[in-house]
Parts: C-alpha cells; structure tokens; sequence
C-alpha cells in the first residue's frame, strides 16, 4: 500500500510499504481522510524527538474499520470511526483524576504508532483501552471527522479558559485552529468574537469564512489599541493565542478585562521559549493565564458532537482536498498559508 513516511529531517518519502493487519485488540481501517497541520510540516522539517524513522505520518483520522482483531467487541467492517491524537495511558495520577491531556505517559498516532497518512492503518490497542476510538455520527463526512481532533484540542483550551455567556474572546491566529476556536466561542455563547492576524492575505481568507465581529490586522494597527477601542477601553474578556508567538502572548496580557482570562494554546519555538511578562498587569486585574495541550479522549466525542449538530461548522474550512500521493506538496501549501484546511483523502 502507498503511504506518506518520514524518514528524517527534510527527508519525506511517498512510497510502498506492505499492509498491516490487525493484532489481537487491535483495529484495521481504511483511512478516508487524514487532515494536515502545522505540527506536520514542522515534522517533516526538523522531526521530532518521539519519532524514530521511518515512521508513517499523520494524526487527524478518519475511517472505516475493515477488520477487528481478537478481543476487541462493539466494531465491526463498515463503521466509520474517528480516532483520537494523543493517547493517554489511562492508569497513571493524572489520569485517574480525569487530567488525561497531560497524563506524562501519553503517546502519539503519527509519532510512537503509524499514522494517518496512508491507505490502510492499524488502529493500536492503546487507543481502544481509553475509549478513543469513535463513532461517526450519522450525516457528518469523513473529512469533517477528521477536524474534530483539532476542534478537540480547541475545546479542551475554551474549557480551561472558561468561555462562556457574553464573552468578547479575542482570537490571535487565523489560521486553521483560530477558525475553529472563532466557530467554538460563538458556540459557547459569547457575545463578541474579534480575529487578530498579522498577514492581511490569511486574515480576509479566514474572515471571509467565519465572520469575526473585528478582523484586525497586527502589521497595520496596534491590535491592543484596536481591542481597547472596541471594547469601550474595557479589554478582553477571554484572549486566545492560536499562533507560535512570543509577542502575541504577550499582547494577550496587556488587551485583557479585569478578570481576564488568557490561554497560551500556541507553543513557542524551543529555542525561544520565554517572553517578558507584566506581572503587575496579573496582579492588579487578577488575570488567569493558562496553558492547553492536547485534547483527552472525551474532547474527541464532544467535538464530534458539535459538527453534527452544526454548532460548529467545519465542511467549508476545508479549503483544499488532495490525494495521498501529493500530500508532501500539502505541507507546503500549509505552511506558505495558502489554504485554512488541508485534507488528504488516501
């Protein structure tokens, strides 16, 4: 079968491999759609220190199950399942207390297991003993499927940052996972949603399709300055920071309400992981910032949930469809911001 298979820094290959078969706890599918994102073009870049090559690439599936291996009950061939990310161990301290996104033995599909970006995979028996393969429901397609792990990870930070009834959320980044937490705050209710975007060419291509109450361009305006404005020189009441910068994060502080809350969802590069951080800012109008990382398995369900109900669309953020065999030229067009979503559809 054909696959997309890193096998070092720069160094990505389409290319034969043969088909696995299911083990005992295990699932084999047929992959219809495994969506792409930044984290895969910084891969196939610079690799990653819990990948050792050659590994197949991918981690936003969708699929149908071909066979079940020994053991495994509720699957059967035909179903159309989706299938978390990051892989939780489900025994540890973290764990048990229900903190599964950053339970410290999580591993990763695309990363310790074969991923996504091939034609047939095998679903390993570590995501079926935390729950983590799901159901499709009914009138959601393949692709949207496979946005629900990134509309996961977008949950799991709105939760921690409280989104809620009459927020104005400030979203930094319009890219991909901005869209998707513009889409989600409205879903939670709140009241204003403004897109903050330092290119003007990604900003109109995402304002043009979720609609942000604010488009505000960073390289034209001081966004601070425009957030103060309009909100009546009050501030955010939520800031969301879907992009890899260190300014932005520190934008976030200074354009936040009293009682604001701010989620670092973006991380930084490793070789610049610190910014200079107004403490009195937190102090005095007792801010909250909080970190995000990942998504459990109970963030896939819900947000397989919120497509079907279309209280968070996701068809039309999928701007670009292509086959597995041009799915290294996809990682380019990601990364040059070409597109909001890329899929892949083996």
């Amino acid at each position: 079968m054909k696959v997309v298979r890193f096998h070092a820094p720069g160094d990505v290959r389409f290319e034969d491999v043969p088909e696995p078969e299911a083990g005992p706890g295990e699932v084999k599918i047929r992959v219809r759609n495994c969506s792409t994102c930044g984290t895969d073009v910084k891969i196939s870049k610079f690799g990653h220190h819990h990948i050792h090559p050659p590994r197949v690439m991918g981690h936003e599936i969708a699929g149908e199950v071909v066979t079940v291996g020994d053991g495994v009950e509720g699957w059967a061939p035909g179903d159309r399942v989706q299938v978390i990310a990051a892989i939780p161990c489900g025994e540890c301290a973290e764990c048990t207390r229900g903190r599964m996104t950053i339970c410290p033995n999580q591993v990763s599909m695309g990363y310790h297991f074969e991923g996504g970006f091939a034609q047939f995979m095998v679903v390993p028996r570590e995501v079926l003993e935390v729950d983590g393969l799901n159901r499709v429901p009914d009138g959601v397609s393949f692709a949207e499927a496979s946005v629900a792990e990134p509309l996961a990870c977008a949950l799991n930070a709105q939760t921690l940052a409280r989104v809620g009834d009459g927020d104005d959320v400030v979203v930094i980044g319009s890219g991909p996972i901005g869209c998707l937490h513009v889409r989600l705050a409205r879903a939670r209710g709140a009241a204003r949603v403004f897109l903050v975007e330092l290119s003007r060419q990604r900003l109109d291509l995402a304002a043009g399709l979720v609609k942000p109450d604010a488009a505000i361009c960073a390289a034209e305006v001081d966004p601070i300055e425009e957030v103060l404005k309009l909100t009546d020189g009050r501030g955010a009441d939520v800031i969301i920071t879907a992009a890899a910068s260190g300014q932005a994060q520190e934008q976030a502080v200074r354009m936040a309400a009293r009682q604001g809350r701010i989620s670092f969802f973006g991380g930084l590069p490793k070789d610049r992981p610190t910014i200079t951080l107004d403490s009195n800012l937190v102090h005095y109008r007792e801010l909250t910032i909080v970190g995000a990382n990942g998504s459990s398995p109970a963030h896939n369900k819900q947000a397989l949930e919120l497509v079907a109900t279309g209280a968070v669309p996701v068809a039309d953020l999928i701007t670009h469809r292509l086959p597995l065999d041009s799915a290294i030229d996809a990682f380019g067009i990601v990364e040059r911001g070409e597109a909001i979503k890329v899929t892949i559809e083996p």
